[in-house]
């Protein structure tokens, strides 16, 4: 998939500088541009640390056996307000309290009524031997109490004003065969009162509609929730239990734009299509492989190249035929002849002028394999439409019907051919849908950069279907991919959109009143619900809400207001949750939790809303957790400024200060589909499917905002452990994946700072602008530096899912193999699989692929920030990464140019990493830095022009430099050696009270330090990232009257206390100063204008930290200058005292064996970290590509490559439970006379049931041509194969009971391309019936 900017960033947001017009600063783009599209981010754990405990292990969150999304009862540090009792309202004489708790979840069903109704639920709510019948009718202006103990069943529809349901009444809907349909303006549950419809152990079976009616223009609010609304108030009970369908799935085989491989097709012209118009299309695939048209009406000469043409088409392939004007004219016998005899024409001998006539059959076929059609020409008139058309089938069972038309309407002639599905369009699911029923309605999410290539679609009644396959209404516009493409798993999820519970808004054609009409054109004042603290019982399965939410500040589809702990600790019995609810087509949001904690959200699905769609409000809101809930289509709204889109943020500036005027990039553009403002709440096994900018916030509240400002103490979210990460999706967002912004964890657990560190672990990034950049939180010296790391991922740079035009995809263009393809940016957008920034970050066996540079784009594996003003750590390491051959560039630097700038802010000169094993350059334990960075350079470097850059060996790290007095300068660092090139640095703090600047150096080297204008009065030298006993020599230039002051302390960063004070003796020499190292001595030579300072670590470092532990080791200089006039220095007052050579740092021995145990060690990363896959290529040649040389025939199964080099057609057999080579076998099918019985015989008696069979062929047809082969369809084709004479055939086939859906078959003739496939297939799946010792592979 594609994540529109599927990048995926984890931002740290290092820098400081809030912005107006929001509570938390959002954090930059990456080039001071907007951040490039990414297809798809798929992130399968990225947890402080560790994955999931199994049941019955202990853990901080307090995970249960039998349930893994159980919330703890017991008190969580940091946890939410209120674990104080509350009063609350028992429920109704005669009704349960609620369903039973299971773990947080209701009890699984049972039959209805019976003994199975008389456990601790109770019987079912509407069979209660107290209720009242009721038929209330329709009056819209009758306000409706049901109170004083009232318990009413609703046996038909009714319409109200209000409902207002309290003082211990209830109203239960009948559950009968007849839908009913209950209207008001608003239902308020209140003290007691209770609305049930259906319940856990009794899930409702008919049509229950809750329709909340009238404009925002009329009526007075109801104090609390406005107008529209579906309440609960204090003492309310809401139980809403409708029928749980399957909620959503994953396509299992890749759906394509018109349900064909190759697209539908469809032409039709009217003038200047004088002649026989002919299209030749595939039988097998339905593709249109040749388009012509021959005036035979006009030109003799037609009639010859039109049996030139079909003389060059592969014998069964379908011939579709239209007169378009005329075209008998000049047609001659000798080609009528030929169609007849061809075609089995029946009309063609004697078509006349102007006669309509269409045909379609086979070239060669029999003659009962043509239709045609003609009718007779009535002048300028209407002589009707001839129509020829005939059902075909591909090899992997699609039915599709190739239709040709001519004829003339009111004097005009109109021809024209389609090809399209016939019979319905069946998915094939990954799971078991049998819940699904003809007429619901589903969406297929976008797999692409768009968010808005998700389609919608009905069903349709399917017989033939299997229990995973449903047949869809209509044809999609879009690719929509169902397998796992180049390791990365792309499926689609396909949701379900109806229940047979629904609340819905009723809506007005077009916006009207104050509903933010400047930017929505149609109505946005929908219904909503909303839940107040104290209610008794609440809990909704089952249930579909359609234009919920409002353009306001509260008004939600789902809300639950200051409700505090929801679950055991706040004294509920049975933990409140929303379970299997389908939110679509709303104006504000999903779910919005708001200071409420426990609450359990699951299986649901919110699509095609306003605004964060998933949303935790304040920043206060702990334990909830999102387990397997699906968000797509999440587009911007206006409530805050990060839902807001440029246009609404530019326009919206009621609430800003003064005259300021909003930057879009970085005040709003953050809509998202889950926004989570809290790190102590749980993602489990979500998918963000489209954001209009990201899939997945992290966002933490330096302070709770809003209604719970005030209820935790500052920056306690940055001490708070984030929580369960687990096996996410995120795709086609426009941004970004996933964002974690400032306040996110990111250190090592320590005595002093005991919180675990962030890892991303088991991801895949594909087609992404940029794949992953990690950053880390805080400005040194205020933090300790972080520790993130990335391991066992795959990254991706052009997938095989080429994607598809349209849906608000702007960029399409070659891609590096020279094929068409959605792209990120435009064709020169430099993509980057990783991207270094800041750190240190650590990347671990990963895998690169396809990251290939063209002349228009430079494409590399490790790339940097572009326009980075910020620093780079030389800590930034890699080990055990695998780039594979596809990688065409390794590690790219930048170039001055588009996108790049002049690639010279301070953090673009100092970029590097470690390559610490050498799995990059393949020289272990070097650095990797840019090749114009003569701070790092030594003799010993080897220069890569490719990369922008050079390999070095040495000791490296960072000089820390802060200046005061003035701020505003630009400094010139040059090392002895090379002192006429020196590192000029901008700092990085502009208009602030100092100035920063970091330098990365190699250590035990002298250095001298100007300034473009007169020097600071005050610098600090901090040496960062040195171990004890590493040294720097360091000339500071100085006016010669100057007259320092120079202390060395130790700056505490997490007290703000300085300790170790010893101040610094003037030296009489450099010499000296050097001999006397025990002391704390400066020399200033006054002649030169230089200041002597040897910067050494006299105190341990740990880990990643940038300091020893005992804090920041540093040396102040207070500098008194008389003169305000700058001073310049001698380029280098090292060169008397130092003439030792260049250092020089061997080159490590270069490694000349590949590393066996590099990159991530799954084949394929997918939803299912269980199952394993196996990765198959299959490449065969045709006569032609041997004759050229251009191709070898070979099946590879992972890293294991079979060549074949006889002709002929060869098998290769898999056992699919373990993946182990069981078979091989070749046939001559050029010299051999029984091949075709040969390979019957060995498919049928040979060959396992259970097996994977892999088919090869290099130039195999020359005996079977022609020839028909029914054995194959037990390998999975749906008809027999005919091979092409001098062509080329793959297939990837199974033996067994089952077909499963990945099974692919590519059947070229001699003209074609020759056959290749590629696919990864799934091992030990249940419909392969593996016995339970199967060994793996």
């Amino acid at each position: 998939m594609k994540c529109l900017c599927v990048c995926v960033y984890l931002w740290g947001l290092a820098r400081p500088s809030p912005r107006a017009g929001l509570s938390q600063p959002l954090p930059p783009s990456p080039g001071g541009s907007s951040v490039p599209g990414s297809r798809c981010l798929l992130l399968l754990r990225a947890q402080a640390g560790k994955a999931p405990p199994r049941a019955g292990q202990g853990s901080r969150t307090g995970w249960k056996r039998g349930s893994p999304w159980a919330h703890e009862s017991e008190s969580d540090q940091g946890a939410s307000g209120g674990a104080s009792p509350v009063l609350r309202h028992p429920p109704p004489k005669g009704f349960p309290p609620g369903p039973s708790p299971l773990l947080g979840l209701p009890p699984a069903p049972c039959e209805r009524g019976g003994a199975a109704n008389s456990g601790a639920t109770g019987p079912c709510p509407e069979r209660a031997p107290h209720l009242t019948p009721w038929r209330p009718g329709h009056d819209g202006s009758r306000s409706v109490v049901i109170g004083r103990g009232e318990t009413l069943r609703l046996e038909s529809s009714a319409t109200f004003h209000s409902l207002r349901i309290q003082d211990g009444g209830a109203l239960v809907f009948a559950d009968q065969q007849q839908p009913i349909v209950l209207r008001a303006r608003y239902i308020l549950i209140q003290d007691g009162g209770a609305l049930h419809i259906g319940s856990p152990r009794c899930p409702y079976h008919s049509r229950a509609t809750i329709s909340l009616y009238g404009k925002a223009t009329e009526g007075p609010e109801v104090e609390n929730y406005g107008k529209k609304f579906l309440g609960v108030d204090r003492g309310g009970t809401l139980e809403l239990h409708g029928r749980k369908p399957r909620s959503w799935t994953l396509l299992d085989q890749t759906l394509y734009a018109g349900g064909l491989l190759y697209g539908s097709y469809q032409c039709e012209k009217r003038w200047s299509s004088r002649g026989l118009n002919v299209r030749i299309i595939d039988a097998d695939t339905a593709q249109v492989v040749a388009a012509a048209r021959f005036d035979t009406h006009l030109l003799a000469d037609e009639s010859r190249r039109l049996r030139e043409f079909l003389a060059t088409q592969a014998p069964g392939k379908v011939v579709a035929a239209a007169v378009g004007d005329s075209a008998a004219k000049s047609l001659t016998l000798e080609t009528r002849l030929l169609l007849k005899e061809l075609l089995h024409s029946k009309h063609i001998l004697h078509l006349g002028y102007r006669q309509p006539w269409a045909l379609v059959g086979i070239l060669g076929g029999g003659q009962f394999s043509t239709t045609e059609d003609r009718k007779q020409y009535q002048g300028t008139g209407t002589t009707g439409i001839a129509i020829a058309g005939r059902d075909f089938q591909t090899y992997e069972g699609i039915n599709f019907r190739v239709t040709a038309f001519s004829g003339w309407v009111k004097g005009i002639p109109r021809n024209g051919f389609r090809v399209k599905v016939s019979k319905g369009i069946i998915l094939n699911l990954v799971d078991e849908v049998t819940s699904w029923l003809p007429r619901d309605r589903i969406v297929i999410a976008s797999t692409d950069y768009s968010m808005h290539q998700a389609e919608e679609f009905n069903l349709l009644p399917c017989p033939e279907c299997k229990s995973n396959q449903v047949k869809i209404d209509g044809s999609p516009l879009y690719l929509h991919v169902g397998e796992v493409v180049d390791g990365i798993d792309m499926r689609a999820e396909v949701g379900l959109l109806t229940r047979n519970i629904l609340i819905q808004g009723e809506m007005e054609d077009s916006c009207y009143g104050q509903n933010q009409c400047q930017f929505f054109s149609y109505d946005t004042f929908g219904g909503q619900i909303k839940i107040q603290r104290n209610f008794t019982s609440v809990h909704m399965a089952g249930v579909e809400l359609k234009n919920m939410g409002q353009q306001i500040l509260g008004s939600y589809p789902v809300h639950f207001h200051m409700t505090g702990d929801v679950d055991e600790k706040g004294g509920y019995e049975s933990p409140t949750y929303l379970d299997n609810l389908a939110i679509h087509h709303c104006f504000s949001r999903c779910v919005a939790i708001h200071g409420t904690h426990g609450l359990l959200v699951k299986d649901t699905i919110g699509y095609d809303t306003l605004g964060h769609c998933f949303f935790l409000e304040d920043g206060l809101e702990q334990r909830n957790t999102f387990y397997h809930n699906l968000g797509l289509l999440t587009k911007p709204g206006t409530i805050l400024p990060s839902d807001r889109n440029e246009a609404t943020c530019l326009a919206m500036r009621s609430n800003v200060y003064g005259n300021y005027v909003p930057i879009p990039s970085t005040d709003c553009m953050a809509v998202s589909t889950f926004w989570i403002a809290n790190p102590n709440n749980n993602l489990i096994e979500n998918a963000a499917a489209g954001a209009q900018d990201v899939g997945i916030w992290y966002i933490f509240h330096r302070v709770p905002t809003g209604q719970s400002e005030g209820q935790y103490p500052e920056a306690q979210a940055e001490f708070t452990p984030l929580g369960i990460f687990y096996n996410n999706r995120v795709h086609s967002n426009f941004k970004a994946g996933l964002f974690i912004g400032k306040g996110v964890k990111t250190t090592k657990a320590s005595a002093e700072n005991p919180r675990e560190y962030l890892t991303v672990d088991n991801a895949r990034f594909s087609d992404n602008g940029i794949g992953l950049t990690l950053a880390s939180d805080g400005t040194f010296p205020t933090d300790e530096g972080s520790s993130l790391e990335v391991a066992h991922s795959i990254f991706v740079g052009e997938s095989n899912n080429i994607g598809s035009q349209g849906g608000q995809n702007s960029y399409w263009g070659r891609g590096a193999n020279g094929e068409y393809r959605t792209l990120p940016r435009n064709k020169t957008f430099p993509i980057r699989g990783f991207q270094i920034y800041d750190g240190p970050v650590r990347l671990v066996k990963c895998t690169f692929r396809k990251f290939t540079p063209t002349v228009d784009c430079y494409s590399s594996a490790i790339g940097f920030f572009m326009k980075n003003s910020w620093q780079i750590s030389p800590q930034n390491n890699v080990s055990q990464v695998r780039m594979e051959r596809s990688v065409g560039l390794k590690v790219f630097f930048g170039r001055s140019g588009q996108w790049f700038g002049d690639n010279d802010n301070d953090g673009d000169k100092v970029s590097i990493f470690h390559d610490l094993d050498g799995s990059v350059t393949g020289y272990p334990d070097t650095f990797i830095g840019r090749a114009d960075n003569y701070l790092l350079r030594h003799p010993g470097c080897l220069t890569v022009p490719r990369w922008n850059g050079m390999i070095c060996r040495g000791k490296y790290a960072q000089l820390y430099i802060q200046a005061r007095r003035p701020e505003n300068l630009t400094l010139s660092i040059a090392r002895a050696t090379y002192h006429s090139h020196p590192l000029r640095l901008q700092g990085v703090n502009r208009g602030v009270p100092y100035q920063q600047y970091q330098p990365v150096v190699m250590l035990e080297q002298a250095y001298t330090i100007h300034w473009d204008g007169r020097a600071p009065e005050d610098v600090i030298l901090y040496p960062i990232n040195f171990n004890r006993g590493d040294w720097l020599h360091v000339a500071l230039c100085y006016p010669k009257e100057a007259v320092f002051t120079i202390v060395a302390d130790i700056y505490q960063r997490q007290t703000g206390r300085v300790h170790n004070v010893k101040h610094y003796l003037a030296a009489p020499s450099w010499p000296s100063m050097l001999n006397r190292t025990g002391e704390r001595l400066f020399y200033f030579d006054s002649a030169l204008g230089y200041l002597f300072i040897v910067l050494q670590a006299h105190e341990a470092r740990k880990g990643h930290s940038y300091c020893s532990q005992r804090g920041c080791e540093r040396i102040k200089i207070v500098t008194h200058m008389s003169s305000k006039d700058s001073w310049s220095c001698a380029l280098n007052p090292f060169l008397e005292n130092n003439r030792r050579p260049a250092t020089q740092h061997s080159m490590s021995q270069r490694l000349t064996v590949p590393c066996s145990q590099c990159g991530a060690p799954q084949v394929a990363i997918t939803s299912n970290p269980s199952t394993k896959y196996v990765r198959i290529q299959i490449q065969s040649v045709s006569r032609a590509d041997i004759q050229n040389h251009s191709k070898s025939a070979f099946i590879k199964i992972n890293d294991e490559i079979f060549l074949f080099n006889s002709r002929g057609i060869f098998f290769l057999v898999l056992d699919a439970c373990s993946g182990a080579v069981v078979s091989r076998r070749h046939f001559d099918t050029v010299s051999a006379i029984n091949a075709a019985s040969a390979i019957t015989d060995y498919v049928q008696t040979s060959l396992e049931e259970s097996s994977v069979v892999l088919v090869c062929s290099k130039d195999g047809s020359e005996m079977m041509g022609s020839s028909e082969m029914s054995v194959f369809t037990r390998l999975g084709s749906a008809k027999p194969i005919v091979f092409h004479k001098k062509g080329s055939f793959a297939m990837l086939g199974y033996k067994g009971q089952a077909r499963p859906s990945w099974i692919k078959i590519l059947n070229q003739a001699a003209n074609q391309k020759a056959a290749f496939l590629q696919h990864y297939v799934p091992l030990m799946l249940r419909e392969y019936k593996c016995s339970a010792n199967s060994a793996e592979f």
